[in-house]
């Protein structure tokens, strides 16, 4: 929690003004929650402090809410492309991500916010503004149908960046250009989990020499443990395929959106 309001304070988030009269203030509320690495183990402990967004009145406290973010068939198709050209991916993420991002919107509330706050229903869209224009005064081009990828090419090396939200891939075919680029991150944003690509959007991912492999094996672990099957024996068919499976009129209902 102190972490947090130390992010707070150094972003210059909110200001302390009086309320003007028939203001529409916003609630706050804090969020713990325990951040799991690829192998299950707690990586992070996270507080944080989030606006409670269902106060938010469409019109008076804010416009557009759509930022872009990535897909996973992007992300495949990218570790495709990086492991035919033998570029090694990094990941990162930024501390507090929305915090860096500037909010249009006149806040009427006895904090008057500066920057964005989790929660917030146009939150996104300010911070990705603000990391899109870091990007691309840095010489990079946006791609023209993703608006997530970003490319920088200098000499004869191309740098790759990949955005969703406050997490970004990037690698290169020079190592001082990756380098370089990891430095101006860590001068603009405060930046942790810096490291080789492993785990993202649930996909489990390793790099080597002989190529790269994706799989899911804390996604089926999770799914398992969910349904009480973490003890089940594996089988290579679970079930014939020519199996002819009807309705059962008399059986309990389920909820089909678990399946």
């Amino acid at each position: 929690m102190h972490e947090e309001l130390e992010n707070f304070e150094r972003n210059h988030v909110w200001d302390l003004v009086e309320p003007p009269p028939n203001c529409h203030r916003i609630g706050t509320k804090w969020v713990f929650k325990n951040k799991q690495g690829e192998n299950r183990m707690v990586v992070r402990n996270k507080a944080r402090l989030v606006a409670q967004s269902f106060c938010q009145k469409e019109g008076i406290d804010y416009e557009e809410t759509f930022a872009p973010v990535a897909r996973v068939e992007a992300i495949r198709i990218l570790l495709a492309f990086a492991a035919s050209k033998g570029i090694k991916l990094r990941q990162t993420d930024v501390k507090s991500a929305f915090l860096n991002g500037f909010i249009e919107e006149e806040g009427d509330r006895m904090y008057k916010l500066r920057k964005a706050l989790y929660g917030l229903k146009q939150a996104p869209r300010p911070w990705y503004a603000r990391l899109k224009s870091f990007l691309l005064k840095s010489g990079f081009v946006m791609g023209s149908i993703d608006k997530t990828l970003f490319l920088l090419i200098r000499g004869g090396d191309t740098l790759i960046v990949q955005i969703y939200v406050d997490d970004i891939i990037f690698g290169g075919s020079s190592h001082a250009l990756v380098s370089s680029f990891a430095e101006q991150m860590s001068r603009e944003f405060e930046m942790s989990l810096m490291g080789e690509l492993q785990f993202f959007l649930g996909l489990q991912i390793k790099q080597g020499p002989e190529g790269t492999f994706i799989h899911q094996a804390k996604y089926t672990r999770d799914i398992l443990k969910k349904f009480e099957m973490g003890d089940s024996k594996p089988m290579m068919t679970p079930m014939s395929t020519n199996t002819a499976l009807d309705a059962d009129e008399d059986g309990e209902a389920v909820d089909q959106n678990e399946f």
